[in-house]
C-alpha cells in the first residue's frame, strides 16, 4: 500500500522493492480501480488517505483564498498573488494527472505539496497581520510547511516519472529528506524562528541540484510517454529559469522591472503548463524538438547575462540615473534582437563572404561535403565523376581538372574539364606502388615519376592525387592552375587527400559490384545448365530404359519363345524319333548360347561388367578391340577411382569412339588416358575429315559427355578443322 508521502510501503501483498532490482525504464503498472491510484470516489477495501484526493483542489483554493483575504499592513502584495496563482496551477496539474490515471501517485505527491504551499502562504499572511498566540501559531505551521515543502519537491524529482521511488536508493534518499525537514522544521518551531525567505530558497535550490544527477539517469533510461513529459517538465522549468534570470539581471542592471521576485514566480507558471501540456498525445511527441531550441534559448540568455554583468559591473559601475539605465536596457535588448536574427542571416552572410573570398559560390572543401551525398547507384560513376571535375574546377579556380582509372598497367583518361578526349598513361610495375603510396604531389614530383603527363603543360602549377584503396592503385586526380595564379595552399591539398580517398572508396565499390555481378551471372549460369542437365538426365534415363525394353522385347524374348517352343515339340517327338529329338536339343543348346551371348551384350552396354572388374584400363582396351576402326590407346599412370567417375570417362570415349566410326569410317584412333594436377585427364584424336565444332555442340554426343563430367565438376572440349581431323578432350577433378 502507499503511505501519505507516496513512499511504497512494504506489506504481505507488497514486499517492497528489491535494493538490488534497477530502475524501472517504463510505464507504471496501471493501478488498481480501487486502490489509491483509481478514479477519484472509488471505494477502497485498503486504508484510505489522510484526505481523499478529490479534497486537494479545493481546500487549496480554500486556503488561499483565506490566506489572501487576510488584512495586511501592506495591502495585497503582488508577490502573494503570484505565489497563489502558481499553487492553483500545480493543484489542477495534481488533478489532471489523477483523474488520466498516467501517474496517479505522483499526482498526489503534487496536491500534497500545493496543499503545503497554501499553508505556508496563509501563515505567512498570518503572522504579518497578528500579534500574540495568532502570530506564535502561524510561525509554527510556516516554521514546519516550509521543510516539508523542500523534502516534498525533492521526494517528487525522484519519483519522476511514475511516482514510483524504484530503488533502495531513492527510498532512502527521500526517507533522509523527510527526517531533515521534520529535524529543521521542529528547530525552527521551538525557537520560534520563521525562515527567511533567502534561506529557504538556498535550500530548495540544493535539494533540488542533489537529486538532479538522479533525475538525469532516470530520463537516459526512461522512454515512450514517460520520456516526453520529462522533457515538456524540462522545457517548463528551462523556461521559467530563463525568464527569471532575464529579470534578476535586468532588475541589477536597469532596475526594471521593479519587482522581480514577482515575474520570478510568475514565470513558474510554465511549468505546470508543460506538465499539462505533456498530457495531450497530439502535443506530447512535440517535446524533443522544442526542448532543443529551449536549451538553446537558456544558454544563449546565461551567456548574455553573465558577460553584460562582469563588463557593466566588473569594468564599470551600475548606471545611476534614468538616461544611463535606458541607454543600458536598449542596448541589451538589440543585442538580443541581433543574436536571434543573425541566425537566419549566418549562412547568406557566409555565402557571400566565399563568394567574395574565393570568387566561387563555395568553398574549396564544399566538394567534400557534397561528393559523398551524390553517392548513389541512380548515378553512373562517369557522370559523378564529371559533376566531381566540374566543382573542384568550379571552387578551386583551376584551369583544367582530369581523372584517370584503371587497374592494371594503363590508366586511361575517363572524363576531362575542358574535354581532352582519351589519354592514357603507362606504368610499370616499379611506378605503381610508389603511385600508390604517394600523397599529392606536385610539378618536381610528376617530372620524375609520370614526365608523360607534363606534356603541354607548360607555364602551369600541377597537383597530382593518386586514388588508391587498400594499397593499389586504381587512378589519379590532376589539377592545374597557371604559374602566376594562386599557388595551392595546404587547404587545397588536404581536399585533394580527402577527395583522392573518397573517390578510392567508390572505385573500390564499384570493382564489388562488378565481381558480384559477374559471380551472380555465373551462379545463374550454371543455375540454369544444372536444370536443363537434370532435365535431360531424366529424358535420358526414360529413352534408355525404353531402350532396353524394346530390346528385350525383340532380342532375347524372341529367342526364349522360341526355346518354349522348341521343348514342346522336342516333348512330342522324343519317343517316336529319337534321333530326331537329339538333333532338336543340339539346336536348342545353339539358340540358348545365342540368347545368353545376346543378354551379355545388352548387359555390357547398360554397364561394363569388365568395368567393375577390372577398371578403367582394361575396358577402354576391350571397347578398342570391338571398334571397327584402327585404334591406339595409351593409358598413363591411372588407378582405381569411384565408379561413377570410371563409367563417366569410360562412356565419354565410348561416345567419341562411336562419332569417329560414323563420321570418319577408315580413319585412324589414338585414345589416350592419364592422370595429371589432381584431375583424370582424356583426349580422343582422329585423322578424319573433321567438322564444324559449333555444330557439334548441340548434338546429342556433346550434351551426353558435357552432362556426365559436368556432374563431377569437370568438362569437355571439342577441336576440329574441316580437313584436318578432330580431338576431343576432358578433364575430371579427383576427389
Amino acid at each position: 500500500m502507499t503511505d501519505r508521502t507516496g513512499l511504497v510501503a512494504a506489506t504481505p501483498e507488497h514486499p517492497g522493492p528489491d535494493p538490488t532490482a534497477p530502475e524501472r525504464a517504463g510505464p507504471p503498472e496501471a493501478p488498481d480501480p480501487g486502490g489509491p491510484g483509481g478514479p477519484l470516489g472509488a471505494g477502497s477495501a485498503r486504508r484510505r488517505p489522510w484526505l481523499p484526493d478529490g479534497l486537494l483542489l479545493p481546500a487549496t483554493v480554500a486556503l488561499g483564498i483565506v490566506a489572501l483575504g487576510r488584512p495586511d499592513r501592506a495591502g495585497l502584495p503582488g508577490l502573494d498573488v503570484a505565489v497563489f496563482a502558481v499553487l492553483v496551477a500545480w493543484s489542477l496539474t495534481a488533478v489532471t494527472a489523477r483523474l488520466r490515471c498516467d501517474a496517479p501517485l505522483l499526482g498526489r505527491l503534487v496536491g500534497v505539496g500545493a496543499l503545503l504551499g497554501a499553508a505556508a502562504l496563509w501563515a505567512d499572511r498570518l503572522a504579518r497581520s497578528s500579534a500574540g498566540a495568532e502570530h506564535s501559531a502561524a510561525r509554527v505551521v510556516l516554521a514546519s510547511a516550509v521543510p516539508l515543502l523542500v523534502a516534498l519537491t525533492v521526494h517528487v524529482l525522484l519519483a519522476l516519472p511514475d511516482g514510483q521511488l524504484a530503488g533502495r536508493g531513492r527510498q532512502v534518499t527521500a526517507a533522509g529528506a523527510y527526517g531533515a525537514a521534520v529535524v529543521v522544521a521542529g528547530s525552527l518551531a521551538a525557537g520560534g524562528v520563521t525562515p527567511a525567505v533567502w534561506a529557504a530558497v538556498v535550500v530548495w535550490a540544493f535539494g533540488v541540484g542533489s537529486v538532479l544527477p538522479a533525475v538525469l539517469r532516470r530520463y537516459t533510461a526512461s522512454g515512450g510517454h514517460a520520456r516526453e513529459r520529462m522533457q515538456w517538465l524540462a522545457v517548463g522549468v528551462i523556461g521559467s529559469g530563463t525568464i527569471s534570470l532575464a529579470a534578476c539581471v535586468l532588475e541589477v542592471l536597469v532596475r526594471w522591472p521593479g519587482r522581480a521576485d514577482v515575474v520570478a514566480v510568475a514565470s513558474t507558471l510554465l511549468i505546470p503548463a508543460a506538465v499539462l501540456v505533456s498530457q495531450v498525445p497530439a502535443l506530447a511527441q512535440r517535446a524533443d524538438r522544442l526542448l532543443v531550441h529551449v536549451l538553446s534559448v537558456g544558454g544563449f540568455a546565461v551567456v548574455v547575462s553573465v558577460i553584460y554583468l562582469v563588463v557593466v559591473l566588473g569594468l564599470g559601475g551600475r548606471p545611476s540615473g534614468q538616461a544611463d539605465r535606458q541607454v543600458l536596457g536598449l542596448s541589451m535588448v538589440a543585442a538580443a534582437i541581433a543574436a536571434i536574427g543573425y541566425v537566419p542571416a549566418r549562412d547568406r552572410l557566409i555565402r557571400a563572404s566565399t563568394n567574395l573570398v574565393y570568387g566561387a559560390k563555395e568553398a574549396p572543401d564544399e566538394v567534400l561535403r557534397t561528393f559523398g551525398s551524390r553517392l548513389t547507384r541512380a548515378i553512373t560513376m562517369d557522370e559523378l565523376l564529371l559533376q566531381l571535375v566540374e566543382s573542384l574546377r568550379k571552387t578551386m579556380a583551376l584551369t583544367s581538372a582530369e581523372v584517370y582509372s584503371g587497374a592494371g598497367d594503363v590508366l586511361e583518361r575517363t572524363v576531362s574539364v575542358p574535354d581532352r578526349g582519351p589519354g592514357s598513361l603507362v606504368m610499370t610495375e616499379r611506378e605503381r606502388p610508389v603511385l600508390a603510396r604517394a600523397g599529392v604531389s606536385g610539378n618536381a614530383w610528376a617530372a620524375v615519376w609520370l614526365p608523360t603527363l607534363l606534356d603541354d603543360r607548360a607555364g602551369h602549377q600541377v597537383r597530382i592525387a593518386p586514388i588508391s584503396h587498400g594499397g593499389e592503385l586504381l587512378g589519379l586526380i590532376v589539377v592545374e592552375r597557371p604559374v602566376d595564379s594562386d599557388t595551392f595552399t595546404e587547404e587545397d591539398d588536404r581536399v585533394l587527400t580527402e577527395l583522392a580517398r573518397q573517390v578510392g572508396l567508390a572505385f573500390h565499390n564499384v570493382q564489388l559490384d562488378a565481381a558480384l555481378q559477374t559471380t551472380l551471372d555465373e551462379v545463374r549460369k550454371q543455375a540454369d545448365e544444372l536444370r536443363a542437365s537434370r532435365a535431360r538426365i531424366v529424358a535420358s534415363g526414360d529413352a534408355e530404359r525404353r531402350r532396353v525394353e524394346r530390346n528385350l522385347h525383340d532380342g532375347a524374348q524372341q529367342h526364349l519363345v522360341a526355346l518354349a517352343v522348341n521343348l514342346r515339340l522336342t516333348r512330342d517327338v522324343v519317343v517316336e524319333d529319337p534321333t530326331g529329338a537329339l538333333e532338336m536339343l543340339d539346336l536348342l543348346a545353339e539358340s540358348v548360347q545365342q540368347t545368353i551371348q545376346e543378354l551379355r551384350e545388352l548387359a555390357h552396354g547398360i554397364y561394363p561388367p569388365l568395368l567393375v572388374d577390372s577398371g578403367l584400363g582394361e575396358a577402354l582396351r576391350a571397347a578398342c578391340n570391338r571398334s571397327p576402326l584402327d585404334v591406339g590407346l595409351t593409358c598413363e599412370g591411372i588407378g582405381r577411382y569411384p565408379a561413377e567417375m570410371e563409367a563417366a570417362v569410360y562412356f565419354c570415349c565410348l561416345e567419341a569412339l562411336q562419332n569417329a566410326a560414323k563420321h570418319a569410317p577408315g580413319a585412324t584412333v589414338e585414345v589416350r588416358v592419364w592422370e595429371d594436377a589432381g584431375g583424370i585427364l582424356f583426349s580422343v584424336r582422329d585423322d578424319g575429315p573433321g567438322f564444324e565444332p559449333e555444330a557439334a555442340r548441340r548434338g546429342h554426343g556433346f550434351v551426353n559427355m558435357a552432362d556426365r563430367l559436368g556432374a563431377f565438376g569437370g568438362t569437355v572440349r571439342w577441336e576440329s578443322e574441316v580437313g584436318a581431323g578432330s580431338i576431343i578432350r576432358g578433364s575430371m577433378p579427383l576427389p
